[in-house]
């Protein structure tokens, strides 16, 4: 009797790549190759260490929306969001739904884009430019919640970032005893 182990005690690795990660799985060989018996599936948001944590679910790309005016844009409103999804692809985003508001229905302006972006866990929103939203500014209260990237001119207000310097507050120089 030899002691070199069997064919079908040799250790396999199998790796399998999913949206968000790669699974490898080990086996000893007992299986067989067809074998399908495991498989990773997440469905809304997890709990680590008992808290839940919305961004622990991973992302292919960040998930964001398009939002157009309908008074703004009249008859450009589909070049408007045709530009809006072109802009979308080229940073990486995962476009999910365009947001187009008419004033004549007297909702307020935000509030369906609010509602998706929190419903879909949107990263950003894409507008043709300022002028869609009131005043021609973008809001900061809606920075606070998501980034807000105009195509024309192309910027982005992004919530995670320091505020200009000339915003902070100033020291007075600094000054030296007996000089």
């Amino acid at each position: 009797m030899t002691d070199e182990p069997s064919a079908e005690a040799t250790p396999r690795t199998r790796l399998f790549q999913f949206p968000g990660g790669v699974l490898e799985l080990q086996s000893h060989g007992d299986e067989s190759e067809d074998s399908s018996g495991f498989y990773l599936e997440i469905h809304g948001h997890i709990a680590i260490n008992g808290h839940e944590d919305r961004g622990a679910v991973m992302r292919w790309k960040p998930t964001c929306l398009g939002y157009i005016r309908t008074d703004v844009s009249g008859l450009a409103q589909l070049w408007d969001q045709s530009q809006i999804r072109k802009l979308a692809t080229r940073l990486g985003y995962d476009f999910a739904d365009m947001v187009v508001y008419d004033p004549k229905f007297g909702r307020p302006p935000l509030a369906r884009l609010r509602a998706q972006a929190t419903r879909l866990d949107a990263e950003a929103v894409i507008v043709p430019g300022p002028e869609h939203f009131e005043g021609g500014e973008v809001p900061g209260t809606l920075v606070q919640q998501l980034d807000v990237i105009t195509v024309s001119p192309e910027e982005t207000y992004a919530r995670r970032c320091m505020p200009p310097l000339r915003d902070r507050p100033t020291l007075p120089p600094a000054q030296t005893d007996g000089a």
